[in-house]
């Protein structure tokens, strides 16, 4: 007991400083949008964040990706259309109805459900299953909300970055977590294999292997989800990136960068102009009217006449 007493404090130690998170970047200007990203994301899209820990940046090293870490949108709990679901999560965890929430698996917490706010300040990137079905969509989240309490699998990770590093000291299957077929479901996870597992419940490609037959068939195989990392999420042909830029070019509202000519001048052709200022005309008169081309030649402005009646109101 003392022994494991032991074991128990040296590990929470070794996380706690795996955990301990850079500052250096806080204050740098964000590139994005986080009220744009929560106008954008959508329940089923799994959210990927630059992480500033130590562990985070192992993570970067071995996977050569800026994505440390992936999460789960599941959305608002009013978006969840089950109440039973709902319920376990008001009374359980204590969520409010009106904010969005992930779903993740953390290193020293295991797999928990935070607030979206919680990365405002990071930056993040939306992937998004293209073409999911708002029933799939369910499954996606309903399998996330019932691995809530999993704890977080270090030594799975550690294999991992045995399995990844391009040079070894021990064969990269010996011994290793990641090639375990054990029947049932396992209790512990990590962030992408929790993501991945929910994804292959509704047979979702994240990046399948394809095998051609000898007849020319294609054959698509799921990959073990034990291997996926936060960056095959980015690489995956079916995931759409979304974007949410700080500053997007599509407010710039550009349209009120025409070339209008005047902002009182309504004209249906060349022939037919009038101003708002301007009374009902004769049809003589309209007839004998210039068009704005030869009233700005002879005068330097536009001064034409409403239509009369027989040409119709605009």
């Amino acid at each position: 007991m003392v022994t494991f007493g032991i074991k128990k404090r040296l590990l929470h130690a070794f996380t706690h400083w795996l955990n301990h998170e850079s500052t250096s970047n806080l204050n740098l200007a964000p590139l994005s949008s986080f009220d744009r990203l929560c106008y954008e994301v959508r329940p089923g899209d799994v959210i990927l964040i630059e992480g500033r820990s130590r562990v985070s940046e192992v993570i970067k090293t071995i996977t050569q990706s800026p994505w440390t870490h992936s999460a789960l949108y599941i959305g608002h709990l009013y978006e969840l259309e089950n109440p039973a679901l709902q319920k376990t999560l008001v009374n359980e965890y204590h969520l409010e109805m009106g904010k969005p929430y992930i779903i993740e698996a953390l290193l020293g917490e295991g797999t928990v459900i935070y607030p979206l706010e919680k990365y405002s300040k990071e930056h993040i990137r939306i992937c998004r299953p293209n073409g999911l079905s708002p029933e799939d969509t369910r499954t996606v989240v309903g399998y996330a909300i019932n691995r809530l309490g999993s704890d977080y699998d270090i030594r799975h990770l550690l294999d991992l970055a045995r399995f990844m590093l391009p040079y070894n000291i021990l064969p990269r299957r010996w011994r290793s977590c990641l090639f375990s077929h054990k029947p049932g479901l396992q209790t512990r996870t990590v962030c992408s294999t929790m993501i991945g597992e929910a994804f292959q419940t509704v047979r979702f490609p994240i990046l399948p292997f394809a095998e051609k037959t000898a007849d020319n068939k294609i054959h698509l195989y799921q990959r073990n989800p034990r291997l996926l990392t936060p960056r095959d999420f980015d690489f995956s042909p079916y995931f759409d990136i979304i974007k949410y830029p700080f500053f997007n070019l599509n407010d710039l509202s550009l349209y009120r960068h025409l070339p209008w000519a005047n902002a009182d001048l309504y004209c249906n052709n060349p022939d037919d102009c009038y101003t708002t200022e301007t009374t009902n005309t004769p049809a003589a008169d309209c007839a004998k009217s210039r068009t704005p081309s030869e009233e700005l030649e002879s005068t330097g402005t536009i001064s034409a006449t409403e239509p009369d009646a027989s040409r119709g109101k605009p």
